[in-house]
């Protein structure tokens, strides 16, 4: 069972595949480090040995930002942004699309469910 970064990798996966299970580290990222710590991509992580697990240890925490230290910093600069009152912090305040996307139809993710409106009945004469 590898143990990096506070998460446990899955044993079957090659080692590629398994990096990304950390928060911050996506497909390009972990074939770096495992091309920086001079393991062959393909190998499982159920084969790694000690040394190799260690040696990946030693560079995620050295060169790279995860989990709660990345999580944090994102915190931080959305909360910057909504400080500052810019464009894109009132976007994040009210919970609506940032980067620019229409809302008049779709952005149902940032918006959330749909709520109904009932037609307003016409007065009788």
């Amino acid at each position: 069972m590898a143990r990096i970064a506070g998460i446990d990798l899955p044993k079957n996966k090659r080692g590629v595949i398994g990096l990304t299970y950390i928060y911050g580290i996506g497909r390009s990222t972990a074939a770096k480090i495992l091309n920086e710590c001079g393991i062959f991509p393909d190998k499982k992580v159920s084969e790694w040995t000690d040394a190799e697990q260690a040696a990946i240890r030693k560079y995620i925490n050295e060169n790279i930002k995860v989990e709660g230290a990345l999580r944090s910093e994102i915190q931080l600069n959305i909360k910057r942004l909504v400080d500052i009152n810019c464009y894109r912090g009132i976007r994040h305040r009210t919970g609506l699309p940032v980067r620019g996307q229409r809302t008049k139809t779709n952005a149902r993710t940032r918006k959330g469910k749909r709520k109904t409106i009932a037609n307003k009945k016409m007065a009788t004469k």
